[in-house]
Formats: C-alpha cells, sequence, structure tokens
C-alpha cells in the first residue's frame, strides 16, 4: 500500500499539492510581504501603463531617478506581466498575478526536482527528495505567494538543467551518442536564467562543478564511458555563457557587468579585460575556469588507462582538486574579490545579508538538517555511482552560500533537500534487511512522518510570517501621493522607500539599499540645507523608526567622515497596564506613570530608579508636557495614549531630528499628516518646484519664488545626457520648459545664487 504511495502518478501530485498549499497561504494577507516586491510591481505597472519596457523610472532615488538597467535584468519584470497578459481572461489582476508568480516557479522547480531524481534515481528517492523542498521554509520563505524574489528563478533553471543532464544518462542505451544532445539543456537553461536575476552566476558555478565531480566519480569508479558527459556538461556551460552575454545585450547585464562599478573592480582586479564578453564573472568562466576542468577530465582520463587502484585514484583526487585550486588562486590573486562580493554589505544593517546564524538553519530547515550526514551512506555501499559525485557540485557550493548570508538559506534549500531525502532512503535500506517485515513496515511510517514534521515546522512559520505593510501605512502614503506633486522628492528610511514609490508615486531619497546620509539626517548631523539640496519636500517618520533606532545610528556610521560619538539610548515600551497608574515595560525597562496635575513618574532602567528630565504625551491630536513631580536624571519620555507604547530615550537620542520631527516639529518643517502615533509626514518648507502638465506643455511653477537660476539637464531613456543649462528666473513664478530642451527625462535644480534649494525628476510624457 505504502510503496504505491512512491509511483510517479501518485508521487507528482502529492509533492505538488504540499508545495501549493505551504506557498500559497500568505495569499490570505492583503499586502504584499517584505519590501523590495513594491519596487518591482510598480515598475511593472508603469511599464505596462507606459506600454513600453522604459528604463530611467523617475519614482524612485530621488531627485535624481532611477535607472532600471542598472539593477536586475529585465526579466524580472517581464515575467510576471506576461502571467498576467495570461491569467487575465479568467479575471486575475495584475496585482494577484505578481502575487501569485512566485508560487508558479517555486513549484515547477520541485516538480523538475522530482523529475530530475526519478531519472537520476528511483521512485522513493525522488519523492523524499522533493517532499523534503516541498516542505523546507528555506525554498518556501522565497518562493511563496506575496513575495516576489530573482533567486527563485535561478534555482528554476537549475532543476530544467538537471533534468536535461538526467536525459542524456537515462537514455544512453536507447539513443546511444544521440542523447548528447541533451547537453544544450544546461546550456539554455544556465544562458536563460541571466535574463531574470542580476546575481544568476550560482547556476554555473553548480553545473561547471557538477562536470568536475562528476568526472571525479568516473575516474574514481572507472567509468570511462561517462567521461564525454562530464566534457560535455562542462563545455554546455561556457555557451551558456555566451548565450548569457548575448541576452545581457538585450535585457541588461548581471551585476558583474561592465556597466556596473562591481564588474569593472572584479575585472581590473583580475587583469581581464572587457571585449566580447561583457560581464567579469562570464569572461572568467569562459577562459579561465572551463578550461582549466577540462583540463581536469582530461588528466583524470589520462591516468585512469594507469592507475588502477581506487585508494590510489582517491589519493590523486585530492592531490590534483588541492593543486588545481592553488593554482587558481595564486594565478588569479584577484579571484578572491569574487568573495569579497560577500563582504560588500559587512556591517550593513540588512537582515538578509548578515553571516547565518543557525536559528536561521532551524527556521529554514528543523530537524531536517540533521539529518544531512545520511547521504554519505551511499559512498560506503555498492550503489555508489558516478552521480553521487555529480551532485557534489551542488551540495558543496550549496552548503556554502547557505553558511555566507542568510538569505542564501533559499539557495542551499536545494543541496539540503537532496541531500535529506536520499540519505533517508539510504538509512531505511541500510535498516531493512536487519529487522522484521512488520518492523520494516513501521521504519517506513517513521520515514514518512519525518517530513511531516519538517512540514509542520514550516507551516507554523508560513503562519507566522505577515507583512510589514499595514493600512496606517498604506493610508499615510496615498494621502502623500494625492497631496503633493508629481515631481516631489520624499525622505523617509530606507525600508519604506519601496512603499512610498508603490503607494505615492514620489521619489524617495533611500530606498532598496541602507542611506547613510538619511540616518545621519536623522541624528541630526545633516540639517534641513542638505534636504533642500536634495529637493526633499516631505520627511516622513514613524513609530517603526524609533524601533529601528540602533540600525539608523549603526546606518549613519558607514560615513566615515562622521565620527559620532554620542551615546544614543532609545528603547520603545510597550503599555502593560492602565488601571491607576500607567505601565510600560520591556526587557529590563519598566516606567510607571500616574498622572495629575504634575506627573509622578518612575524609571526602572535595568535596576536602576530614576526620574525623566522631561515627559511629552500625545493624545487624540495633542501633545502636551506636563510637569513632573521630580526629576533626577537626563531621560526623556514620550507617551502615547493613542497607540499605547512609551519611548524612553537619553538626551543625544532626544536631541535627534528623528526625534523632534515627531514630537515637536519646528520651522521650516510643518506637520501636514498624523494618524496619532504611528506615522507622521512633515513638509519641509523652502523655495518649491511644481511641475505642471497642460496642453502638451510642461511648466515650472515656484512657490516662495525667491530662487535666482533653474538648471535643467535632459536625459535620453538610456541615460545618456543630452542637454544642461541653466535658465535666469529671478522673480518669475513660473517658468515654461524650452523647446529646445531635448531627452526624456527631465532633471532641475532651483537655485539662490549658487545654493540649491530645490531639485527633482520627471518624465517628459
Amino acid at each position: 500500500m505504502l510503496n504505491s504511495l512512491f509511483k510517479p502518478k501518485r508521487a507528482l501530485p502529492l509533492v505538488i499539492g504540499v508545495a501549493l498549499i505551504l506557498r500559497l497561504i500568505p495569499l490570505r494577507f492583503k499586502y504584499l510581504l517584505g519590501y523590495d516586491p513594491y519596487f518591482h510591481l510598480a515598475y511593472i505597472e508603469e511599464a505596462l501603463k507606459a506600454g513600453e519596457w522604459f528604463n530611467f523610472f523617475p519614482f524612485a532615488n530621488g531627485p535624481w531617478g532611477f535607472q532600471i538597467k542598472t539593477f536586475h535584468p529585465l526579466g524580472l519584470w517581464i515575467t510576471p506581466a506576461y502571467v498576467y497578459k495570461i491569467l487575465k481572461i479568467f479575471g486575475v489582476s495584475l496585482y494577484n498575478a505578481f502575487r501569485i508568480t512566485p508560487v508558479i516557479f517555486g513549484v515547477l522547480t520541485i516538480a523538475f526536482f522530482y523529475w530530475a531524481l526519478l531519472k537520476f534515481y528511483d521512485e522513493k528517492r525522488a519523492f523524499f527528495a522533493s517532499l523534503f523542498l516541498a516542505v523546507s521554509y528555506g525554498h518556501i520563505f522565497r518562493s511563496m505567494a506575496n513575495y516576489y524574489r530573482g533567486d527563485n528563478y535561478m534555482l528554476f533553471w537549475y532543476t530544467v538543467a538537471l533534468v536535461g543532464i538526467a536525459y542524456a544518462f537515462h537514455t544512453s542505451e536507447r539513443l546511444g551518442n544521440k542523447r548528447l544532445a541533451f547537453y544544450l539543456v544546461p546550456a539554455l537553461a544556465s544562458g536563460f536564467t541571466a535574463i531574470f536575476w542580476q546575481a544568476y552566476y550560482p547556476i554555473f558555478v553548480f553545473l561547471l562543478l557538477n562536470g568536475v565531480f562528476l568526472s571525479v566519480g568516473v575516474f574514481i569508479l572507472d567509468k570511462k564511458q561517462e567521461i564525454l558527459d562530464s566534457a560535455l556538461l562542462i563545455i554546455s556551460t561556457a555557451f551558456g555563457a555566451f548565450i548569457a552575454n548575448f541576452l545581457g545585450s538585450k535585457f541588461g547585464y548581471g551585476m558583474l557587468g561592465y556597466d556596473k562599478p562591481l564588474g569593472n573592480s572584479i575585472a581590473e582586479r583580475l587583469g581581464v579585460e572587457f571585449g566580447l564578453i561583457k560581464d567579469s564573472y562570464l569572461l572568467f568562466h569562459i577562459y579561465y575556469l572551463t578550461p582549466v576542468a577540462l583540463a581536469l577530465v582530461l588528466l583524470f582520463f589520462l591516468l585512469s588507462r594507469f592507475i588502477k587502484d581506487r585508494r590510489m585514484r582517491i589519493a590523486i583526487v585530492g592531490v590534483l582538486g588541492f593543486s588545481a585550486m592553488v593554482f587558481v588562486l595564486v594565478k588569479f590573486s584577484g579571484l578572491r574579490e569574487f568573495f569579497g562580493v560577500f563582504e560588500m554589505f559587512e556591517g550593513v544593517p540588512i537582515m538578509e545579508t548578515r553571516p547565518t546564524a543557525f536559528s536561521d538553519i532551524w527556521r529554514a530547515f528543523s530537524i531536517s538538517f540533521f539529518l544531512i550526514p545520511l547521504f554519505f551512506l551511499r559512498f560506503f555501499t555498492q550503489k555508489l555511482n558516478t552521480k553521487d559525485f555529480f551532485f557534489l557540485g551542488l551540495i558543496i557550493p550549496g552548503l556554502y552560500l547557505l553558511l555566507i548570508w542568510a538569505r542564501f538559506v533559499f539557495i542551499g534549500s536545494l543541496a539540503v533537500a537532496f541531500m535529506v531525502g536520499i540519505g533517508l532512503v539510504e538509512a531505511y535500506e541500510f535498516i531493512v534487511p536487519k529487522i522484521t517485515t512488520k518492523t520494516a513496515g513501521i521504519v517506513l511510517i517513521i520515514l514518512i512522518l519525518l517530513p511531516a514534521v519538517s512540514g509542520a515546522f514550516a507551516l507554523d512559520n508560513v503562519l507566522n510570517t505577515k507583512p510589514l505593510m499595514n493600512e496606517q501605512w498604506e493610508k499615510a502614503l496615498r494621502w502623500l501621493g494625492e497631496n503633493s506633486n508629481e515631481n516631489d522628492v520624499i525622505l523617509a528610511w530606507w525600508d519604506y522607500g519601496t512603499w512610498i514609490t508603490y503607494y505615492a508615486r514620489r521619489s524617495p531619497v533611500a530606498e532598496l539599499a541602507p542611506h547613510a546620509d538619511v540616518a545621519l539626517y536623522y541624528l541630526g548631523k545633516l540639517d534641513e540645507n542638505w534636504a533642500m539640496s536634495l529637493g526633499v519636500d516631505y520627511v516622513v517618520v514613524s513609530y517603526y523608526d524609533f524601533l529601528k533606532f540602533g540600525a539608523v545610528v549603526d546606518t549613519a556610521k558607514m560615513n566615515t567622515n562622521y565620527n559620532i560619538r554620542e551615546t544614543y539610548g532609545l528603547v520603545v515600551l510597550p503599555m502593560t497596564s492602565s488601571i491607576g497608574t500607567l505601565v510600560f515595560e520591556r526587557g529590563g525597562y519598566r516606567v510607571i506613570a500616574k498622572p495629575g496635575e504634575e506627573w509622578n513618574v518612575l524609571i526602572n532602567a535595568d535596576g536602576r530608579a530614576i526620574t525623566p528630565r522631561g515627559i511629552y504625551v500625545e493624545y487624540k491630536g495633542e501633545i502636551i508636557r506636563p510637569n513632573l513631580t521630580s526629576s533626577n536624571s537626563n531621560a526623556y519620555l514620550y507617551i502615547n495614549l493613542n497607540y499605547k507604547y512609551a519611548v524612553l530615550m537619553n538626551e543625544e537620542a532626544f536631541n535627534t531630528t528623528l526625534v523632534k520631527l515627531f514630537i515637536w516639529p519646528e520651522e521650516p518643517y510643518e506637520l501636514v499628516y498624523s494618524d496619532g502615533g504611528v506615522i507622521k509626514i512633515l513638509k519641509l518648507k523652502h523655495p518649491n518646484v511644481e511641475v505642471e502638465r497642460a496642453n502638451g506643455r510642461v511648466i515650472f511653477h515656484f512657490e516662495n519664488a525667491t530662487g535666482t537660476g533653474l538648471g535643467i539637464w535632459g536625459f535620453l531613456d538610456n541615460g545618456t545626457k543630452v542637454f544642461e543649462k541653466w535658465y535666469p528666473v529671478k522673480g518669475l513664478e513660473e517658468f515654461e520648459l524650452p523647446s529646445e530642451v531635448n531627452g526624456t527625462v527631465i532633471r532641475y535644480a532651483y537655485a539662490v545664487g549658487k545654493k540649491i534649494v530645490d531639485r527633482g525628476v520627471f518624465r517628459r510624457e
């Protein structure tokens, strides 16, 4: 009965069903998960509205605008648009098509993974490995509804490549040498990956090492007939690199392309020059990694004719592998620049790019991670074959990436699922001959329960994964979009920049990556003159900025021009009681406040009793500063009775711009929106420029028209500057964009003498 479960007609639908259920659960939410997906969806909506995949996007990177080609290749945005075009005949909206696109490709990855392992191994191993991938939160969290990410495509195309390679092996007797045509599949799959994600390069590493380790297996196990497969697979990656290079010219290059700073830096360190190949990794892969890999294969083939002892062959593999690694690293000392990619966010407070902690691994894989060693049982049995060596090309770099960055547990999830699925069956088949038939049935049931336990942990994680966006943010940002000008620039913490782009369709100063200057501004190290020079029209501050205050300080320290010596202290405390007195507490902090004509406030800070210097209380649209019965410290307290929380600060934190704007904004700031304690929007009053479109004309209106000059720069959609000129506008309240101005995208700067007081960017259409 249980054995029938492993038949493909039952096993594959079961695996797909489980995968779909776990990945569709987030559809119950109205909002997308995380931050970046909002940027992607905003661009897709604007491109579809314009009827073209334009490059210069004005609602990002204020006041300069954002060139899409400097980010991901176009396939990242085109794919959900085509999913929408297919599904809209069934009434599916663009928003919902975008939300389910990760699920489609995540589940297809699992299906192709099953299909490949069915050909490489057998029904049981294919079932368990794909089932563990289906229930792995490490894979779910970047392939579930509402969370659109590019690395999903990379794993998908790798499993497509695996299917092609599997058929090249599986059809050897039936097709003979014709089967070698299947090696076109990994070439095409690796090449196509370049369309969808800027960091697609691991697929080339996986496939190249698959080929190298296959040759190791061929050498050790003396399977000379498969040496051609190893060579062809390695060669296919070179063809894939050529395809990726060609597609890069059409869809945009990856993060190591010639038009990216990192790509140029690595090329310089490696001593290579861009020519036909315009990506530093692809160049290195084609001209250096591929020949070295083929040389190893040839050497293994030649040595196999003279050395027959298996132990000697294993020793030679170790020596040659170590020698090849040393040769490459010594010959190309700049190669460590590739590994430096993983250090580019070192010290930057981004959750995804911090080193992987055990808690990340447990959350991603739970108990299944501890079953990994079972895979190596195969290496001590008669069943060991070249395919086991082949998959070391996935396992070794996959586990390495998994341990480097927290976000890479997704990429490593394929290796973990493979090892656990294969290993469990190996353990079962090792045990069964030694026990009774009845006991074997019990063991098989336990075997099936293990992925169920892993799935239970994954289900709990999925149910506890919630959007960061909420109705308060949506209401505030939609208000901002309706009550500001299309060319206005918004300053907010970088996490929320993508939300501003999506909901307000305004250009934030910071999004997608930490911005040290915004952090310095929040701390008061940069003032309103700096903000005006960037054209900032509105500043957004929020309760969530207090929660991230430590990250604000850490991000500010990224700018080494400022020596931040202050010891900032700020903690947010939820209200735990309001009976008689107000009690707020978290961790080692406890605040007891008794209202009256004079407030009696006692603070317990890690066992030390103090009273604050000042207190501010916000309730029903009003902020008051009550008198205190006593004060013996430099601590300040902000209490919000609308949302029942308090912020305890030392004097350094209290005097920051962030706190001032939230509690008592002063000139030149004007509070224009507040929900009473979560999100506040302030207008920075300065000589402002408003862009108006009327009857095919573009008119600049000057609010507080004290400016003397207006600089105008015109750019083509590809980012080429084609116009630059300053115009005298002293005393003018409006100015029409001259017909002589060329360019699709217009940047402007409004100045009083030599001082820039406003900037902006907009598309001319």
